[in-house]
């Protein structure tokens, strides 16, 4: 099924185009969560996100469907809030903040999802990737540790948010 997707690249010039597509697959994986506050503010982090200029998402169709997507944006030199999780800080310095991963449950399963994760994280030129996986989502947690992927801490960044498992990978990936 993932060898006939398609995957098409976009930049923050691009949030107009593709923010309500982002926002559609949002409501459907996250359909029988929408209650929980923090399931609701998804726009204010796409319009966050999109906003840096460095923004870079990559959506996976299926002919005309929309499969899924992955986005992020590089971090601030010297800014890397992952860093107070190390005792020592890696030499690397060019972080890519992988933001969002989120794929239609018919494509699960397929690869869809580490086609969109390399095709982005491939396309940066980043020496490091940071993202954050909600604590109660261990399957999760373990797909991005096969894909190199170490956890380095646990944060909370906002009162209303789930407890994150903080994680590193070192790029490019194998």
């Amino acid at each position: 099924m993932t060898s006939a997707l398609k995957l098409r690249h976009y930049s923050h010039d691009d949030l107009p185009e593709i923010r309500q597509t982002l926002l559609d697959v949002h409501d459907d994986v996250y359909k029988a969560e929408m209650e929980e506050e923090f399931n609701q503010k998804f726009p204010w982090f796409v319009d966050h996100w999109g906003g840096h200029p460095e923004f870079s998402c990559v959506i996976a169709y299926d002919g005309e469907e929309v499969v899924g997507f992955a986005y992020g944006a590089p971090g601030a030199e010297g800014r890397e809030w992952w860093r107070e999780y190390l005792d020592a800080a890696p030499e690397k310095s060019r972080t890519f903040h992988f933001s969002e991963l989120m794929v239609r449950e018919r494509w699960r399963k397929t690869g869809t999802s580490e086609r969109l994760h390399r095709a982005l994280m491939n396309a940066k030129g980043a020496d490091l990737a940071a993202l954050l996986v909600d604590v109660t989502h261990p399957k999760v947690q373990a797909l991005y540790e096969s894909w190199g992927y170490r956890k380095v801490g646990e944060r909370q960044p906002f009162p209303d948010s789930p407890v994150f498992a903080v994680m590193l990978v070192d790029l490019p990936l194998s």
